[in-house]
């Protein structure tokens, strides 16, 4: 995985703060929770993009009307953002937070994590599979053979 640059410098390090914090923001507990409820879904995942685009790009030096030009969204809607007066805001300002602290972490939730592990033993049960159906292949191929010899 790439360096995450917490002060970013020119696009391509915007793209990679803003979509770190996006992830780490997904992952915690309270955002997982609030995903649950698909009539809120795609308001909190629209937020929580908008706040990390314009949390990313004030990080880079960007003044509030360009972060507004590029984000789509109002001066006033980005202000709310990054000063944490909405939900997404407050979340995606706590990640960066912990990413100051901590480096740029992020740990997936223990459902995911068990669906890896899921993912890795299917795979597994279907090559055994796989190969216990080419050695019955062919014991039935041998089988024919010694009936066809009588």
């Amino acid at each position: 995985m790439s360096e995450v640059p917490l002060a970013p410098v020119g696009r391509e390090d915007i793209r990679k703060l803003e979509a770190a914090l996006l992830v780490g923001a997904l992952f915690r507990p309270e955002v997982m929770e609030a995903l649950r409820d698909p009539t809120e879904r795609l308001t909190w995942i629209d937020s929580l993009a908008a706040a990390a685009a314009a949390l990313a790009r004030q990080k880079a030096g960007m003044p509030v009307r360009q972060i507004a030009d590029e984000v789509g969204l109002s001066e006033t809607a980005i202000r709310r953002h990054l000063e944490g007066k909405t939900k997404a805001g407050e979340l995606i300002k706590k990640v960066f937070e912990q990413f100051s602290r901590e480096g740029v972490r992020i740990e997936l939730p223990v459902e995911v994590e068990r669906a890896r592990e899921l993912e890795e033993k299917l795979a597994k049960a279907k090559s055994a599979m796989e190969e216990a159906a080419s050695m019955l292949e062919g014991a039935a191929k041998k089988l024919r053979e010694a009936i066809e010899g009588l």
